[in-house]
Order: structure tokens, then sequence, then C-alpha cells
């Protein structure tokens, strides 16, 4: 087992840490945070698969400005940590089939023959760039506006009455 088999499952365990941290954490200001460290993890992931362009617009967009928005938001409206509320056995019950569903996918994935793939791996400026302006240009701007739609909506919903 090599140095970079040792990274994988060091970045696999630590983001599924975070983002079981970033669900269980009642906090909303720490479950962000987590959020961040998940989005800093997946950009060593994206290291090791030499996809530098991508690790670093993982860190900048994601764990930077997305996250900034969100905390902003967040503290714009002024979220209190709310009571325990006791688990109900239906969502218990769904959640136990959705993990071993999980736990089945996982198993069928290991027992597959790894066979190497016939194309490397690109994710350099450039291909990312024609493919984002080019093929996905409409996707991207929706997004932009519903981020923009969002964070304006946050601010009129919080904007408090001046007397």
């Amino acid at each position: 087992m090599g140095i970079q088999d040792l990274l994988f499952w060091f970045f696999s365990a630590a983001m599924l840490l975070s983002g079981v941290l970033v669900i269980a954490n009642r906090n909303p200001i720490n479950s962000a945070m987590f959020l961040i460290l998940l989005f800093i993890n997946m950009a060593g992931l994206f290291l090791l698969l030499e996809a530098f362009f991508l690790a670093i617009v993982q860190v900048l967009v994601y764990a930077g400005a997305v996250m900034v928005l969100f905390l902003f938001v967040i503290m714009l409206l002024d979220i209190k940590e709310g009571p325990a509320r006791p688990f109900k056995k239906l969502a218990v019950g769904l959640a136990g089939v959705v993990g071993l569903a999980l736990v089945a996918e996982i198993w069928v994935v290991l027992q597959a023959p790894l066979a190497p793939s016939g194309t490397p791996l690109q994710g350099g400026l450039r291909e990312v760039a024609k493919k984002l302006f080019t093929n996905y240009l409409l996707p991207f701007e929706v997004t932009a506006l519903i981020l923009l739609v969002a964070m304006l909506g946050v601010v009129l919903l919080s904007r408090r009455e001046v007397k």
C-alpha cells in the first residue's frame, strides 16, 4: 500500500466523518465549519487524481465563496440551537434501509474487478473552461441566478422594520 492509497483512505474517511458531523451537529455554525472541512478533503482527493484546477476551484469557490455566503445567511437569520426532538420510528427504519442499501452498493463496487481506464484523467483549466462555457453555460448561469435570488430573499426575509 503506497502513500497515495493511504492518502486516499485518509481523505475518504475524513470526508465521511465530516459529512456525518454536518448532519449530526445541532449548531448551524459548527455544521457549516464541518462542511468546509469536507470540501477541503474533497480537494485533497482531486489532488490525488492530479486534477489540480478542480482542487483549487473546490477550495476557492466552495470552501471560500459559497461557505462565506452560507455563514452570512446563517448569521443574518440568527438561527438558534433547537431543542432535541425524539426520533420517529418510521424515520429510523427508513434510515436503516438507506444505510443497508449504501453498504450493499459499497460491497458491489469493491467486488468489481479493477480495470484500467483507456482515457487519461483531464482536469486542467482549458478542458474545464471549454466544457463550462459551451455545453454547460445555461446551467452555470441558472445556478448563479438561483444563488442571487436566494441571497436577496434571505435579506428581505430577515429585514427588521425601521420605526
